[in-house]
Order: structure tokens, then C-alpha cells, then sequence
């Protein structure tokens, strides 16, 4: 470019020479030509810069983590003249670092048209993944001039976390919500409020489970079986608390967050409808959800990822325990990426649970090595970035 502008001025001053030496009216006007080239390329680039406007269109705001997905650079140039050549310069991270990717994209913009350029993008953490456009550089024909135009138009997109398997037990206790209507579909239980199945008479069972007109009509004993609630207090508590900035933040809230996620879908899969809390940026409070089909925790998650700011901002636990007492639990669970001795000694001595699980997310094996249990009611298990399905394998929850 700058080898044009220099070519041009060249022939402008050999046109000056040549219309000082020669006073035909080839010489004026091939001086006038090369003089108003340069303005016109100049005032009709400027037009259309002012007339195009940039835009990004994503089909899917949400995406599953390691799932290629289409953007689409829209430019639309509502101005008469063309541009023959354009260069985007695109810019794409996730929010918990600062590891910026980029790449240029070139194309035509036709007179009152839009040109639409689609690439793909992934990655391989969740998390809000931002596209930026940092700017889009307009060429005249003659590649003389250059317009910066469209800076900083950006989008967002969700990218959720998989859940992994895990290996434990679920226990059933006492506690119950006596007001709930969740039931088991496949276990039977004590609850007399709802009839589970009907079946035949087995020495053992007890009379008043009898159904005595059944019973009457088929001339041989029915009996009941109660249902089984799942409906038990049962929290999980996901710390979403950066305790570090580092290359490590990263891969540590996504361990994190598909901990929480594996926790919650393995108590789903073993039909324990369960709560959860976690702190939401977006509105600067703890938030409590029910969790009670994998439907609601895919929306869960996806309220999870969309509230959480770039700068990562998320509230202590003991803010939470310090307003909130948490009494009569069947099983506590805390899921974090810090051992703090303060928290871990209130879930201790505080939480009234039969079951109390602390899961903490470490950098590595090695780091894991250091984290001791030395809890008699709570079981301390440490998850290595990356390796969930690995480190849980006897959760008692």
C-alpha cells in the first residue's frame, strides 16, 4: 500500500513536469486525472465506511464444550459504492483468561448488499466464550487509502460443561419432606401416602398392608407397597470462588464446574431430587434451585455459565453459611478449588447432615497427596484438573 501512494506521487509530479513542458491540453488533463484519482478513491471509501455496518450472527448461543460452531461475520454496505477488499481482524477467548486467539478474514463488500463470512470455533473448556471483531479495514480500489471501521463488535457464547461418571452410593435416610410428591419409580418405601405397587400376600408382611377389598375379590391376600420419597433435603454447594489467577484458573473452574455437574447428575440418576446453591454474579447473590430431572439442571447450567462476569468476581462461602443455617440434612456436599480450613471446620462442626462430602479440585496428583482428611464426620476428596470420573469413586452421598 505504502508502494502505491509513493507509485502515485511519482506520476503526479512527472505530470506536473510534463504539463510545465508541454502546454497541450493532454498534459492539463492527464494532470487534472491523476490529481482527482486519489480524491475520489478517497471520498467514496469514506462514504461507504460511514454507510457499512458490522455484525456478528450466531445460530447457537449455546454449545456443548470440544463442539465446533459456526459464526457468521456479517458486514452490510448500504452505500452505492463498493469495496473491493476488506480484512476483518477477529479476536476469541473464554473470560476466565486471557489467552487471546486471533486471525484475519478478508472479503468483498458489493453496493447496497451484505456479505456474510462463516468460520468455526471451538473450545475445549466451558465457560463464556467472547468474539470480537477488533476492527474491519476498507481498501479503495486502488489501494491507496485505508478506513478502520466496525471496532469492538462482539457476541457471546455459552459453552456448557459435560457431565462425567462417577462411582458411589446413595443412601436414604429419615429425612424426608413429608409434603412432597416426589416419588421413586423403581424402589418401594414406608411412605403410606401414595401405593407404590400391589402384590401377593408374603408371609412376614404386616396386616394393616393388606387390601382387604382387593383382597376380597381376587379371594386370595393383595398387598400394599408404599412408595419411597425422593424428595430429601439434600444440598450440594458448588464455591465457584477464583482463588488464583494464573495459567491454572481455567482448567480449574471447568473441573470444577463438571464436578458439580456429575455430583448432581448422578443424584438425579439415582432419583434423589436434591438442591443446589451457587453464587450468581449476574445478580450478586447466592441462588438455591431444585434439581429435579436433567432437564432442569441443563437449565441450571446454562444460568450458571451466563452469569458469571469477566472479572470473575464470586462471594465467599461464609458470606452464604453466616446468613444461612443448614439443619436436618440427609447429605451435604461442598465443591470447591480451595481447602480452606475455616469452611471446612464450620461444614464440620456446623452443617447438620448424616452425610458431609467436601470436593476439592487440585492442580494435580501431587497436590492432591496434600490434602489431608482429618475430619471424622466429613469425607475431604481431592480431584485432580481434569480427572473427575478417576478421583470419584466411594462418594457417600
Amino acid at each position: 500500500m505504502l508502494l502505491t501512494k509513493i507509485l502515485f506521487i511519482v506520476l503526479i509530479i512527472v505530470c506536473i513536469f510534463f504539463r510545465i513542458l508541454y502546454l497541450g491540453n493532454f498534459a492539463l488533463v492527464l494532470l487534472v486525472i491523476m490529481i482527482t484519482v486519489p480524491i475520489i478513491m478517497f471520498v467514496t471509501t469514506y462514504i461507504a465506511k460511514r454507510m457499512i455496518k458490522v455484525e456478528f450472527a450466531v445460530k447457537d448461543k449455546v454449545v456443548a464444550k470440544d463442539q465446533s460452531f459456526p459464526v457468521q461475520l456479517v458486514v452490510t454496505n448500504n452505500s452505492i459504492f463498493p469495496i473491493g477488499k476488506a480484512e476483518a481482524h477477529i479476536e476469541y477467548y473464554n473470560v476466565f483468561n486471557n489467552q487471546i486467539t486471533s486471525f484475519e478474514l478478508y472479503l468483498p463488500v458489493q453496493a447496497r448488499n451484505s456479505q456474510r463470512v462463516t468460520f468455526r470455533i471451538s473450545s475445549k473448556f466451558c465457560g463464556i466464550i467472547k468474539i470480537t471483531n477488533a476492527r474491519l479495514i476498507l481498501f479503495d480500489p486502488l489501494r491507496i487509502f485505508k478506513f478502520k471501521t466496525g471496532r469492538n463488535i462482539s457476541t457471546e457464547v455459552a459453552v456448557l460443561p459435560s457431565a462425567r461418571d462417577i462411582d458411589g452410593t446413595v443412601s436414604y435416610t429419615d429425612r424426608i419432606n413429608e409434603e412432597s410428591d416426589h416419588f421413586s419409580e423403581y424402589r418401594p418405601g414406608d411412605d403410606p401416602s401414595e401405593v407404590f405397587d400391589l402384590r401377593e400376600y408374603i408371609p412376614g408382611d404386616k396386616l394393616n398392608r393388606i387390601h382387604w377389598k382387593l383382597s376380597s375379590k381376587k379371594d386370595e391376600f393383595i398387598v400394599k407397597e408404599y412408595s419411597l420419597p425422593i424428595d430429601v433435603p439434600c444440598v450440594v454447594f458448588l464455591d465457584l470462588k477464583c482463588y488464583e489467577d494464573n495459567d491454572y484458573t481455567l482448567p480449574v473452574f471447568d473441573t470444577l464446574v463438571e464436578t458439580f455437574m456429575s455430583v448432581s447428575q448422578f443424584l438425579i440418576e439415582n432419583e434423589r431430587v436434591h438442591k443446589i446453591v451457587y453464587y450468581n454474579a449476574k445478580y450478586r447473590e447466592f441462588t438455591e434451585k431444585q434439581v429435579d430431572s436433567p432437564e432442569v439442571l441443563g437449565e441450571i447450567m446454562k444460568e450458571l455459565i451466563f452469569s458469571i462476569n469477566d472479572n470473575l468476581y464470586c462471594e465467599a462461602p461464609d458470606s452464604y453459611f453466616s446468613e444461612n443455617r443448614l439443619n436436618a440434612l440427609s447429605s451435604f456436599t461442598f465443591i470447591s478449588s480451595a481447602a480452606d480450613e475455616k469452611v471446612l471446620e464450620y461444614i464440620e462442626d456446623e452443617v447438620d447432615s448424616d452425610l458431609k462430602n467436601s470436593i476439592i479440585v487440585v492442580k494435580d496428583a501431587d497436590e492432591a497427596v496434600k490434602v489431608q482428611s482429618g475430619y471424622s464426620e466429613m469425607s475431604l476428596i481431592p480431584v485432580a484438573i481434569g480427572r473427575i470420573s478417576a478421583s470419584i469413586k466411594d462418594l457417600e452421598i
